[in-house]
């Protein structure tokens, strides 16, 4: 999910280096922002911490990496774990998240360079060699920070140190050419054949590089896909009930020299593309929350007011809530929800950090009935409804790169009546007259479109919201069918899908 974070890595840090795509016929080659510092261990019960040399980084990085395409391992929960148990310092932590993100981000395209290197096919390598010869050649093509000589010479290490002697040639003499090579490689051209293109120059899986063509055309379909390779920007919310976006803006500028207003989230801050806000003071004490635009503009689009009862359905780790709460500053009630219990302390953790009361939790399956959670005992129908639902997070590539590697074209139907039943579930406990945004943080029609016109198809009571019933910061965001559809190369927010349904004032509808 979009906001959903599942580990420490979710601030929108991914330590990404400047990348770009090819303007011409070279692969492309981009600054790094790893950064390089003198790498530490923790001294053993001292506190401090001593050199643990370059190679630490990128072992765990093509450890990482073999989790990711192994296991299925999600990335920021693999890389999150994998620096915790290392304690190596901040350099060094930034370089394994850049190979790590970087890697993901552009193996359709390492791959390509890689195969035209080693002359062979790749599939026949040992997996972890692999992976090892895409960290090295992810930093021969897309960092200026680390020298060829480096960069060849720790992958041969990290070979070497994961007990591949026996890999250490190839590794070497194949990354040696590719450093010598790797521009005079001409990547597949657009023009004529655009698959080929989406696949080896922007890096996406060929099931969803065929989808894009269809559903975008290749222009947009190419622009897209890179701009999914782009690191994505540190956005923050501003917690109206205890400060303001101009009153904020200008200490945040001491800290974060690039920070700009969302143009259309009325409490957002652009802080830049690097940074650590998670440890900023004003994260500390309350003022802010880590969350991209697009998710800013979904409960904008609910437009909660104060003194109203709603809903928030799969509503861990609850960055959405707490937007929720803001608005209704100790006026109204939030019910948010989900099946993990796990995820629904973080929900708590946060509504303290922001000083925020008027949310309850509890642990519920939101695609069974909910029809026991409205009634004398429990109190009225709600006002309005958000349904986040999970999703294939397609539209969030920028902050989760393994997505496209993990997803398979036959998973979108299950997610779809998934989503379908959430909507199902959450409409019976609406009142008449009431609102429901249904959200995702993907752009596939199966998911979005599709699955609320499914759900329209059987209530003839309920309508869309129009463009003028939006809130009028957004209304250029919203389609005439009613529709907001983000995406990154437009809009620089992830890619999202929102809509706000109006149930019909007569009851049983």
């Amino acid at each position: 999910r979009g906001d959903r974070a599942r580990g420490a890595m979710s601030t929108g840090q991914d330590g990404g280096g400047k990348e770009r795509g090819p303007g011409g016929a070279g692969p492309g080659r981009g600054a790094g922002s790893g950064g390089r510092g003198k790498s530490r261990w923790p001294g053993r019960g001292t506190g401090t911490r001593q050199s643990a040399g370059p190679t630490a980084p990128r072992v765990i990085a093509i450890r990482v990496l073999e989790r990711v395409q192994r296991a299925g391992a999600y990335a920021d929960l693999a890389l999150h774990h994998a620096l915790v148990q290392s304690r190596m310092p901040a350099a060094d932590r930034a370089l394994a998240t850049e190979l790590v993100y970087g890697t993901l981000r552009w193996r359709g395209r390492l791959d390509y360079l890689l195969g035209r290197a080693l002359d062979r096919d790749l599939a026949k390598l040992e997996p972890l060699v692999l992976t090892a010869l895409r960290v090295g050649a992810y930093q021969l093509c897309f960092s200026d920070r680390i020298p060829d000589n480096a960069a060849v010479d720790e992958a041969v290490r990290c070979v070497r140190a994961l007990g591949l002697e026996r890999a250490t040639g190839l590794v070497n003499a194949v990354l040696r050419r590719l450093a010598r090579e790797w521009r005079e490689y001409a990547l597949p051209e657009l023009a004529s054949d655009p698959l080929a293109h989406l696949v080896q120059a922007c890096s996406l899986p060929e099931w969803l590089a065929e989808r894009w063509l269809e559903q975008y055309g290749p222009e947009q379909a190419a622009t897209l896909a890179l701009s999914m390779n782009e690191p994505a920007p540190l956005t923050v919310r501003v917690n109206r009930t205890r400060t303001t976006r101009e009153a904020i803006s200008a200490s945040l500028r001491e800290r974060f020299p690039d920070t700009t207003t969302c143009r259309w989230a009325p409490d957002g801050l652009v802080l830049g593309r690097k940074g650590d806000v998670g440890r900023d003071e004003a994260f500390l004490a309350g003022e802010i929350s880590v969350q991209d635009e697009a998710s800013q503009l979904v409960v904008h689009l609910l437009d909660p007011q104060r003194g109203e009862r709603i809903l928030d359905a799969c509503a861990a780790p609850g960055t959405k809530t707490a937007a929720i709460a803001e608005r209704l500053a100790g006026e109204g009630h939030v019910l948010a929800i989900d099946r993990h219990p796990g995820r629904l302390r973080l929900i708590g953790r946060g509504m303290r950090r922001l000083g925020l009361g008027g949310v309850a939790t509890l642990e519920r399956d939101a695609t069974k009935s909910l029809t026991d959670l409205v009634g004398e005992e429990h109190g009225p129908a709600f006002d309005r409804v958000l349904v986040d639902a999970p999703c294939s997070g397609l539209g969030a590539l920028r902050r989760n790169p393994d997505a496209r590697w993990r997803l398979r074209a036959e998973d979108l139907p299950a997610l779809a009546k998934v989503q379908r039943q959430l909507l199902e579930s959450t409409a019976a406990v609406l009142r008449p007259g009431g609102s429901l945004v249904y959200s995702t943080c993907t752009v596939t029609p199966e998911e979005n479109e599709q699955v609320v016109r499914g759900f329209l198809a059987t209530r003839a009571s309920w309508r869309i919201a129009s463009r003028d019933e939006a809130p009028e910061s957004m209304r250029e965001l919203v389609d005439d069918e009613g529709f907001m559809r983000l995406l990154p190369h437009r809009h620089d927010t992830d890619g999202f899908f929102a809509v706000r349904l109006v149930r019909g004032e007569k009851s049983g509808q």
